[in-house]
């Protein structure tokens, strides 16, 4: 009778997949300076008022502003006028501003600072003692380097039956 029973059974079959995965990821960071120079810049408004220039002996009527940028500098040159209340007792206003920009140097070595009014720097990292090792059983070793460096490891055990 048992072996009756034994052809009414039918076999299961499957399919087992084992996978094991590691990896480090090791980095050590680049250095960077970002710079934006500050301007020339030069403003007038006013009302009431009469502004003039005397260039070479001889007055004429102008605003003022930048006149010229120096190519090795980068810093401009200003005409500034006289100003002059148009009617004596009359209301009048005026107001001038002039910014002076950044000069040109040579650009900062990364990770270095330089004279700009506008600037992020970052040295790079430093490798240190920076390494990563992952043993086949899964155990891992990171040790962190200096400065701007990180370690990151990953060990994955995935089991499939279909």
């Amino acid at each position: 009778m048992i072996a009756g029973l034994g052809s009414l059974v039918t076999p299961v079959k499957a399919d087992l997949t084992h996978r094991l995965t590691s990896s480090t990821q090791l980095t050590v960071d680049a250095g960077v300076t970002a710079v934006t120079r500050a301007p020339n810049t030069y403003s007038t408004t006013g009302s009431g008022v009469t502004t003039t220039i005397t260039a070479n002996g001889a007055a004429a009527s102008n605003l003022g502003g930048i006149t010229a940028v120096s190519a090795s500098t980068g810093l401009a040159t200003f005409a500034v006028p006289d100003a002059v209340q148009t009617t004596q007792g009359n209301s009048y206003s005026y107001t001038q501003s002039i910014g002076l920009g950044d000069s040109v140097a040579a650009a900062p070595t990364t990770g270095s600072v330089a004279a700009y009014s506008n600037q992020t720097s970052s040295a790079g990292g430093t490798v240190g003692n920076l390494a990563g090792t992952i043993a086949t059983n899964g155990a891992m070793t990171l040790t962190g380097g200096g400065a701007g460096t990180s370690a990151t490891g990953q060990f994955v055990s995935e089991i499939t039956i279909r």
